[in-house]
């Protein structure tokens, strides 16, 4: 009983000082905001010059020595920060959410405003690290969500909201490091040894169940790939690979393991399970058909080991909306 309320306590203590760091952040955030503003406006009425900004860090290094993070090169950010943000306020709860930074590889590394809320947007949801957010910006996570056109049988749209924004149309699993061809046991093995990898790139509502998850259905044994159990969807997630181009026959395996996931495995509580068919290549057409009349909740989606050309991606996207 004692143990129960000590654990009240603990809990107390965690909140407040999440609540207390987000303050500290956000303050923090402000600060350079307001800095960033005022040296905007000085440097726009001709009142400083580049000399001035180097004059102020030296002044701040001299008279204020406990200060840190104040040289001319931070207070240029600083200033770069508030020209990216001062007209679009809607962002403004979002950047100060996230550390700076967080907010420094998101200015350094991205040009258009699309880009830079579509980042500060998943990092305030998957909370992710310095090296995450890094991975994410290279393996082009904009630009294959902007290009994705995630094949999805209609019974998951009509089963789940916002299906599209959790699951992918391709894959990038640069860090596997697997040799070409690789068979299907190869994928499977270097996934499950890789599973902090995998899952920031699934997404972190993921959580890992099983590997070769076993069902039986009469007297036969059946083994799923990969088990998943989405925490957002609240629902199971069976991973089938498949290391050749995608065959509709493959979705007759995948349907029949949902069918006894959700009659043997699933709660009562929770949603249908949905299946992902994960394969090497795929022809957009042939899922099309393969999925127009499936009354499983599946997806197809294709997986790459090497990071994409974010070049090529950025073309592609020009192309598309000029």
């Amino acid at each position: 009983m004692l143990e129960t309320q000590f654990a009240d306590i603990i809990s107390l203590i965690k909140n407040a000082r999440t609540v207390a760091l987000k303050t500290v952040n956000s303050t923090l955030i402000n600060l350079y905001w307001n800095i960033g503003e005022y040296i905007h406006n000085k440097v726009k009425n001709a009142e400083w010059g580049q000399s001035v900004v180097k004059q102020l860090a030296e002044f701040l290094s001299k008279n204020e020595p406990d200060l840190k993070g104040f040289s001319d090169k931070n207070l240029w950010r600083m200033k770069q920060f508030y020209e990216s943000y001062k007209d679009y306020p809607k962002l403004s709860t979002l950047f100060r959410e996230i550390s700076w930074t967080h907010n420094l590889i998101i200015l350094s590394r991205l040009k258009s405003i699309e880009e830079k809320e579509f980042y500060l947007k998943l990092c305030q949801r998957e909370k992710y690290s310095k090296r995450e957010l890094d991975r994410q910006i290279s393996a082009s996570h904009y630009e294959r969500s902007i290009m994705g056109n995630t094949k999805l049988s209609p019974l998951v749209r009509v089963l789940q909201n916002d299906i599209e924004t959790v699951f992918k149309d391709s894959y990038v699993f640069e860090f596997l490091n697997l040799p070409e061809p690789h068979n299907e046991s190869e994928l499977q093995k270097s996934l499950i040894k890789e599973m902090r990898n995998f899952i920031l790139e699934l997404g972190k509502d993921f959580l890992f169940i099983s590997e070769e998850y076993k069902i039986q259905v009469g007297n036969s044994d059946f083994y799923i790939d990969l088990l998943f159990y989405h925490r957002g969807l609240q629902c199971l997630v069976a991973f089938e690979l498949k290391v050749d181009k995608f065959k509709p026959e493959h979705l007759g395996q995948l349907n029949f393991y949902l069918e006894a996931l959700d009659r043997d495995v699933k709660k009562s509580n929770e949603n249908p399970s949905i299946g992902i068919l994960l394969c090497k290549d795929k022809d957009n057409e042939v899922v099309e058909y393969a999925l127009s009349r499936s009354l499983s909740p599946t997806l197809v989606a294709e997986y790459k080991t090497q990071l994409p050309d974010k070049k090529l991606l950025q073309r592609k996207i020009h192309e598309l909306f000029k």
